[in-house]
């Protein structure tokens, strides 16, 4: 890794499982904060993102996590970290604003104790609503928008409202394009890295509904992913092979010299043995990932299985 080659440069990651894997997290980010020397010195913590069980405004994937939201901030708080409410259903409408757990959550969450939290969003509806009722939360423009033109996707990036946006994956890599935004710009732009999914795939967006139809309590979200390894489920290693797929050779060589410096990491609805392999390979030097991993392995508190 050149890591001596980087000037002035910090990527700052966005980390799943604000409600899933406390667990893990809090020893993770015990030893992230406590012993540095073990993770690039380039690389640094943005936000962890989630929801909490049974959230009506919930999408993108349906969460599980029943951690109490008291103690997740308590542990945010403890190391600086901005924690980010994955709010992103698509299918909202004006009845559902006044559900008392999301608001609960929303206000809870805008108690200004140090950094800022903030809402990862689809729906306009709910984003004048939250600017309204919560304007101490910033909010970021969720990928389940699915904006394929990136003509579309410039003009979300330009909107006032959001303080990152996050591109459909199939522009990772369309650098001939990302390189004409203006630095304002590139500081918006928070790419997915380790998506699995088809590059070819037509129907994300559709994907997206079924989990937002799901959290509405709806029956018959009728669609089924019809991709071919669907049995295998997620596959880091399939990831890595994907075309839109940022490694850290990516990140250091090609996006922190253009002036991106956002990357957000997926896997709300994997477990925490193979998020704990996503922070081993992208935080962590290759010579303490075995010292990180057997730190984490071997509390006996934490079951990763």
């Amino acid at each position: 890794m050149k890591e001596n080659n980087l000037i002035n440069k910090t990527a700052y990651f966005h980390l799943p499982g604000l409600f899933e894997f406390y667990e893990l997290y809090r020893l993770f980010l015990s030893l992230f904060y406590e012993h540095r020397e073990y993770f690039y010195n380039w690389c640094e913590i943005g936000s962890i993102y989630g929801a909490p069980v049974d959230c009506l405004w919930g999408g993108g994937r349906t969460s599980f996590g029943a951690e109490d939201p008291e103690e997740v901030l308590a542990l945010l708080r403890r190391y600086g970290i901005s924690g980010r409410l994955t709010f992103s259903n698509s299918l909202l409408r004006k009845e559902h604003l006044s559900d008392e757990t999301c608001n609960a959550l929303c206000a809870l969450f805008a108690e200004n104790k140090g950094v800022q939290n903030g809402i990862i969003i689809h729906s306009d509806l709910l984003l004048e609503y939250l600017q309204e009722n919560y304007p101490e939360l910033y909010f970021v423009s969720s990928t389940t928008k699915v904006l394929t033109d990136f003509e579309q996707f410039v003009s979300e990036v330009k909107r006032d409202d959001f303080r990152y946006v996050v591109p459909d994956f199939r522009f990772n890599k369309q650098f001939d394009k990302l390189q004409t935004l203006s630095k304002s710009e590139k500081d918006k732009v928070e790419f997915l890295c380790n998506e699995c999914c088809s590059f070819a795939c037509k129907d994300r967006k559709l994907c997206y509904e079924a989990v937002s139809r799901k959290n509405l309590g709806q029956s018959g979200c009728g669609y089924r992913c019809t991709a071919n390894d669907l049995e295998e489920g997620y596959r880091f290693s399939k990831a890595m092979k994907n075309p839109g797929f940022i490694g850290v050779t990516d990140i250091q060589e090609k996006y922190l010299p253009m002036g991106f410096t956002n990357f957000k990491i997926e896997g709300r609805g994997l477990g925490s043995a193979l998020i704990l392999e996503f922070l081993l390979y992208y935080l962590t030097k290759p010579e303490y990932q075995l010292v990180v991993r057997e730190k984490i392995y071997l509390d006996n508190m934490l079951d990763l299985f």
